[in-house]
């Protein structure tokens, strides 16, 4: 009962301040220094907004990735937002430090002429009795850019970073090939946050307002037509709108006083990020940080993380 008043009463720390400390900055200068290194300015010059480089670092810390060191980073896109881009130290990173990885073997395949055709990932998992396998082909992959002129190495690079999203789920980050077409191709402007019902006594524009009185001298109740009760502006609702990155924090933090694998079940489906985010711009992003908020909570009360 302790904990849940703590949890409650406590100020939630933001993720800014959260990521600063782990790297022993100050956050303003961390987040210069990112903002310098990590998220350059679109081609219009307009540089990421808060909310962006909120939605940036939540993606680096759900995936304990270091931005200066450029394990992620990140590319403007087409009609606003960002694309979180996964260097392949920091592809290394999550493959490496998951419990579960076990091992990874790469074939490689030639045509009688000695050509690469295509390169094959097998990853290994100490819970699963086959490993995970992806096939890559040079003719899919290949691109007109210097880095490809080491054919063999980089279509070694395609395979381990698809193979590794089958073998551990990692969803919502991309390659530096893939998150150039993402942003050239679609508007991942972050959503505008969902609005609250009007309460009870609002009502719907060019409708008016009942309300019940009873005669003092019959006892019945009689329904009176009140003034007009207008529409409900956004003005009326602004002050109550619902910010992504607090609504993580919120998650996060009911999560953190769950002691067994049902309560966190209890919590998950009231929050249920997933139908939150479904179809949104940036929603696989978000719904990726809310699936490995829950993963660490049933990982910290004995459930499988994996």
């Amino acid at each position: 009962m302790n904990a849940i008043a703590n949890v409650e009463t406590r100020q939630p720390r933001s993720v800014l301040v959260d990521m600063s400390s782990r790297f022993g900055m100050e956050p303003a200068a961390f987040e210069a220094t990112v903002r310098a290194t990590c998220m350059k300015p679109d081609k219009n010059g307009k540089v990421p907004s808060r909310e962006e480089f909120a939605a940036f670092l939540l993606v680096a810390k759900e995936y304990r990735l270091n931005p200066l060191t450029k394990e992620i980073y990140a590319f403007p896109a087409k009609g606003g937002g960002i694309v979180p881009i996964v260097s392949l130290d920091g592809w290394a990173n999550l493959i490496n430090s998951h419990p579960a990885m076990d091992g990874v073997t790469f074939v490689m395949e030639h045509s009688d002429d000695g050509a690469l055709i295509s390169c094959t990932c097998r990853i290994y998992r100490k819970d699963r009795s086959h490993p995970i396998e992806v096939t890559e082909y040079l003719s899919e992959c290949i691109r007109n850019t210097e880095p490809w002129q080491m054919k063999h190495r980089m279509l070694r690079h395609k395979s381990l970073i698809q193979c590794s999203r089958y073998a551990f789920g990692f969803s919502g980050i991309y390659d530096e090939d893939e998150g150039a077409k993402i942003a050239e191709m679609r508007d991942v402007t972050p959503p505008s946050p969902p609005k609250p019902p009007a309460p009870p006594s609002a009502q719907i524009a060019g409708k008016v307002e009942e309300t019940e009185t009873i005669d003092n001298e019959t006892g019945e109740i009689v329904n009176e037509t009140g003034e007009d009760a207008g529409s409900v502006t956004d003005a009326t609702v602004s002050d109550h709108e619902i910010d992504d990155t607090a609504f993580f924090e919120h998650l996060e933090e009911a999560l953190a006083v769950a002691s067994d694998l049902e309560t966190v079940e209890e919590v998950w489906t009231g929050f249920d990020p997933l139908a939150r985010f479904e179809g949104k711009p940036n929603g696989e992003i978000n719904q990726a940080i809310a699936t490995q908020i829950r993963k660490r909570a049933e990982k910290r009360v004995g459930g499988s993380n994996g």
